[in-house]
C-alpha cells in the first residue's frame, strides 16, 4: 500500500494533494470521469479541513483488493469542533458556513466507499474510496 500524507493547513496545500491525487488515479488508469469524481472529493474534502478545523492532514493511498481491483483512498484528519450530528451534514442543502451544502453528500454520492467518524470537541475524519476493475 503506498500512502502519501499531506498538512492541509492553506489553499495551496490542497493543490499539492490534488495534483497527488490526480497523478495516481491516472497511474492505476482510472477512466478520466473517475479521476474528475477522485479531484472534486480531494477538493472537497481538503477545503472542509480548512474551512472548518482550521487545517489537518489528508492522506491519499493506493489500495489493491486482488489482481483485478485496485483503488484509490482518500482519508481527511482533523482536530477541529467535531460535526455534532452527523447525519444533518450529510443532507443536502444542509450548510454551517452558507455554502450550497452539496459537499459531503456529494462526495459520499461520487465516490465508492464513504465513511465519516466525528467526535465534537475532538476531530472528525473522512474516507472516501474510488475502486477500478480491470476487465480481463
Amino acid at each position: 500500500m503506498e500512502s502519501t500524507t499531506f498538512r492541509i493547513q492553506r489553499e495551496a496545500d490542497v493543490y499539492v494533494a490534488l495534483s497527488s491525487g490526480r497523478r495516481l488515479a491516472t497511474e492505476l488508469q482510472f477512466s478520466e470521469t473517475d479521476r474528475t469524481r477522485i479531484e472534486i472529493c480531494i477538493l472537497e474534502l481538503a477545503h472542509n479541513l480548512i474551512r472548518h478545523a482550521g487545517g489537518g492532514e489528508m492522506t491519499i493511498t493506493m489500495l489493491r483488493r486482488d489482481d483485478q481491483t485496485t483503488g484509490i483512498a482518500i482519508e481527511a484528519r482533523d482536530n477541529g469542533p467535531g460535526i455534532p450530528d452527523i447525519e444533518l451534514a450529510l443532507q443536502d442543502g444542509y450548510s454551517t458556513t452558507h455554502s450550497l451544502g452539496a459537499g459531503l453528500p456529494g462526495v459520499r454520492r461520487l465516490m465508492d466507499d464513504f465513511h465519516i467518524q466525528s467526535t465534537p470537541g475532538f476531530g472528525t475524519t473522512v474516507r472516501a474510496v474510488k475502486w477500478r476493475t480491470t476487465r480481463r
